[in-house]
């Protein structure tokens, strides 16, 4: 198991576009990928889930994978959340 706590940086959060970018880098990843947000976990690779976590801008999120590539997997989707969706 592999985690990182990243903050929410972009103006929407992670809603519609931000969600679904999301959840391509995710999938592209066989580890189980969870996203932790108040105490509550969600799936990293389901739209309804990262949809209803409803983290918004300034927020913490927890990204948390397990498997063989978990690393790789938490590091590329911390960098997409502080870097790549800025512009969301």
């Amino acid at each position: 198991m592999y985690e990182k706590t990243v903050q929410v940086v972009n103006e929407i959060g992670l809603h519609a576009r931000p969600a679904s970018l999301f959840i391509q880098e995710a999938i592209r990843y066989s580890s189980d990928i969870e996203v932790i947000k108040d105490d509550k976990k969600y799936n990293g690779k389901s739209i309804m889930g990262i949809l209803s976590m409803s983290a918004g801008k300034g927020q913490s999120i927890t990204i948390r994978a397990t498997g063989e590539d978990e690393q790789e997997a938490v590091d590329s989707l911390v960098n997409l959340v502080e870097n790549k969706l800025a512009d969301y």
